[in-house]
């Protein structure tokens, strides 16, 4: 079992939602990016996710791309981002680690020897965007064998007759994407959060994460309140952004984080 199944029970005993924030790997040099991942725990990070930069990343917004950018001309590659994984278990082994990315990396790594690697750096969960529903056994029974959750994605265009195909053989927590279109662009509202999280619990009794469309803290709060996590990717990847060569930049994303951990800890006791 993996981190992520005991982390999302203990949540629920607490009755309270979980943060997830989002980094880009090596954004926007590695040492920088490992002081963040360093920090994003005690800051309120209840999981983390890990995005593998890629250079054509489809479902990724203006910002999260130039993240994603940053990244790799600063040299990385999918072996630095197991290492980083690897780094961050010496001094912690409890937070879950999810990566998320693009199919082709992994395909040219070896579906094996990654989810071999992967597992042994400490990683919980993959969220790999472009995997077909169809073609899930490309990666599923590898990553299953090493005790890594297969993440699926679902949208507000997934039609309830195709819902327990696509979360055939998901595990860990499903990721909402609570908007159509590309991280970052847009917000979602309660109003459609409440009508589309029931809809997907009919189908599963796996945590559900809503992404996408989260920035704020009052966001974060207001998915917390009927799922059970909030993904906030594109707003830190902004921070980071705005305070590249600054040597404020770690205080301010996790300070970010911190106000976002809030919002989520105190949504449910003022529902």
């Amino acid at each position: 079992m993996s981190r992520i199944t005991p982390r999302f029970a203990a949540l629920k005993r607490e009755d309270r939602g979980a943060l997830i924030p989002f980094i880009e790997a090596w954004d926007p040099d590695a040492a920088t990016s490992a002081a963040l991942l360093r920090g994003l725990p005690a800051a309120g990070a209840d999981l983390i996710e890990i995005g593998i930069p890629f250079t054509d990343p489809m479902a990724d917004g203006p910002i999260v791309q130039a993240a994603g950018k940053r990244a790799l001309r600063s040299g990385v590659n999918v072996r630095h981002v197991l290492a980083m994984v690897r780094e961050f278990r010496r001094e912690d082994d409890a937070t879950p680690i999810v990566l998320m990315g693009y199919l082709n990396p992994i395909l040219s790594y070896g579906v094996e020897g990654f989810c071999t690697d992967a597992a042994a750096a400490g990683v919980d969960g993959l969220i790999m965007v472009d995997l077909p529903t169809e073609e899930a056994d490309m990666l599923v029974p590898q990553a299953a064998a090493h005790g890594i959750d297969i993440i699926r994605l679902v949208a507000p265009t997934t039609h309830d007759d195709r819902l327990p195909l696509v979360l055939q053989a998901s595990s860990g927590f499903i990721y909402y994407v609570s908007i159509i279109g590309i991280t970052g662009t847009r917000s979602t509202t309660a109003e459609h959060l409440a009508e589309a999280i029931p809809r997907i619990r009919r189908v599963s009794d796996l945590p559900i994460a809503v992404g996408f469309g989260v920035r704020s803290p009052a966001q974060a709060a207001e998915a917390v309140r009927v799922a059970d996590a909030a993904v906030v990717g594109s707003a830190l990847c902004s921070t980071i952004a705005a305070n590249v060569g600054k040597p404020e930049l770690v205080r301010s994303v996790l300070d970010q984080v911190r106000e976002l951990a809030a919002g989520v800890r105190g949504a449910r006791a003022h529902a």
